[in-house]
């Protein structure tokens, strides 16, 4: 029930349809739409309800609208959670696809759902599994069309949203040395490399950093940068 949206009545169906095994009883509840927790003309409903008028695409008005339904924050980190739900490929815009395909995958097909989802979609970013996913797709869908880096400033605002959920205690400090050293878009490559350093290493004492690893030159100087200053203490 909890991963599907179903009923206890559907979930139940497709349960005793497989012989109580959970793997089949997805299976089978995927197979047939007629017992689907959706209902596909309501999701065309809410997608018509907030896409622009004279174009077939949610943007950012209507993503604004959805914020005021749903009464988050337009930057509370669950939209971020939806969007990658929605396999969204830029902020602020959802097509038809990512649209119904998403509250489809989460299992709603109305606002009132998707309201009562809101604190389970929150939870996911504590899961290090989703927080990767969630991390690594932020990357994409936060910077500019047809651009392959991150504007800093994005890149800053996406890493504090991030990090807040994770309690990094060296993230103001990441973000103060990029403005006063780095002051430039922000690769993939640096991205990535941001979390394994986040994930690997102890921020109180880096007692664990190697400094002829493969870490990208930012993150190198950022432990400089750490070290000079202060804010951290270097154990061998």
């Amino acid at each position: 029930m909890t991963i599907t949206g179903a009923s206890e009545k559907v979930a139940l169906q497709a349960l005793k349809a497989s012989d109580w095994h959970l793997e089949g009883a997805f299976d089978f509840f995927y197979r047939q739409p007629q017992i689907s927790a959706t209902n596909s003309q309501h999701l065309e409903d809410l997608y018509n309800r907030y896409k622009e008028p004279d174009a077939d695409m949610v943007m950012v008005d209507g993503v604004s609208q959805l914020c005021i339904d749903l009464q988050v924050d337009p930057q509370d980190i669950v939209m971020l959670v939806i969007s990658w739900h929605m396999k969204a490929a830029t902020m602020c815009e959802f097509t038809r696809q990512e649209f119904i395909g998403g509250l489809q995958s989460i299992g709603v097909d109305s606002i009132e759902k998707l309201n009562e989802k809101l604190p389970s979609l929150r939870a996911e970013i504590k899961d290090d599994h989703k927080f990767c996913e969630i991390y690594n797709f932020a990357f994409s869908w936060a910077r500019e069309k047809g651009q392959k880096s991150l504007a800093l400033e994005t890149a800053l605002g996406m890493w504090r949203l991030l990090f807040a959920e994770r309690h990094w205690p060296l993230i103001d400090h990441w973000c103060q040395f990029l403005q006063i050293r780095h002051n430039k878009a922000i690769s993939r490559d640096t991205w990535a490399q941001l979390l394994e350093f986040v994930k690997t290493l102890d921020p109180q004492g880096l007692s664990s950093y190697d400094e002829e690893g493969a870490w990208p030159y930012l993150i190198d100087e950022f432990v400089e940068y750490l070290t000079v200053n202060g804010y951290v203490q270097r154990r061998k």
